[in-house]
């Protein structure tokens, strides 16, 4: 683990999310749970060596952010926004979150064969939110407070976590540091209205969802990507071009850094995703307002 300041930890080297915990006077609060199996169980044991875990935040319904709760199970509360619970390891059309997290182990965590479930066990008990809220919400714990502050955009359910005596903020997929961003279902005006409201947190580090810990000046580049992505896909559109025109034409692969580790094989597929999804968006037709 990567020590951020005396009390914060985070790990940016697997694959999946940065999952990231806080010491405090009371105990230990987790953000986010490693997608890898035999990562996760070894964050645990990192965790509770610094004292009894309470609280356990996801920061959004992704399944590299919460794969990893099912090997926290007994360990403090989990807690969820609600947009967070509605989707928490549902598979959509698009995705089986399911599959996706057992597709990582052959190769980026083969040790864990030996302790992953089957579909079925997982599912009795994947360790979802005991806590559940909508808004905002702080939890006190020991001598620090912990802002859970909804920040929609990447997903409806997106929170950042704000720790004021630490100076520091868990931005979850809002920040993606010096790696490509996926922008899959996402709302980029919010997530930009996002953006506005962590850069108005006094805090000196950003624990990104993936990539490198960097400081709120990088905010800027997040917002300079999310609006290359939309600008070049709107100006396509207004040109007429097809959607398989679009995806054919808009890539940023040599522009927005290297995919997140372990994901490099998909580079193709962020692209295509990003310019897909945003040219669908786009040429949406909405119905009349009345």
């Amino acid at each position: 683990m990567q020590r951020v300041t005396p009390h914060v930890f985070t790990s940016t080297t697997i694959r999946g999310c940065n999952p990231s915990y806080v010491v405090t006077t009371a105990g230990v609060v987790l953000i986010d749970t490693p997608q890898l199996p035999t990562k996760a169980v070894q964050m645990r044991k990192q965790a509770e060596a610094e004292g009894p875990i309470r609280f356990v935040i996801n920061t959004e319904h992704h399944v590299d952010h919460i794969f990893g709760n099912y090997f926290f199970k007994g360990a403090g509360e989990v807690v969820h926004h609600q947009g967070v619970a509605d989707n928490f390891m549902v598979p959509t059309p698009d995705l089986d979150p399911f599959a996706y997290a057992i597709e990582a182990i052959p190769t980026d965590d083969p040790e864990a064969a030996a302790i992953v479930p089957d579909r079925d066990t997982y599912y009795e008990d994947p360790n979802r939110g005991d806590l559940v809220f909508t808004g905002d919400l702080e939890l006190k714990v020991g001598e620090k407070t912990f802002h859970l502050i909804h920040t929609p955009g990447h997903t409806p359910g997106q929170i950042a976590v704000y720790v004021p005596d630490e100076r520091v903020v868990f931005t979850g997929d809002t920040v993606f540091s010096e790696c490509q961003t996926w922008l899959m279902t996402s709302d980029v005006e919010q997530w930009i209205g996002a953006l506005d409201v962590i850069g108005s947190l006094d805090v000196d580090h950003v624990v990104p969802g993936h990539g490198p810990v960097t400081t709120p000046a990088y905010l800027a580049t997040q917002r300079a990507v999310l609006l290359e992505w939309t600008g070049a896909v709107a100006e396509a559109v207004a040109l007429g071009w097809s959607r398989e025109e679009t995806i054919a034409r808009i890539d940023f692969r040599d522009k927005f850094g290297p995919v997140d580790i372990g994901q490099g094989y998909m580079m193709d597929h962020i692209q295509t995703l990003n310019a897909a999804s945003l040219w669908d968006k786009f040429t949406t037709k909405r119905s009349p307002a009345r």
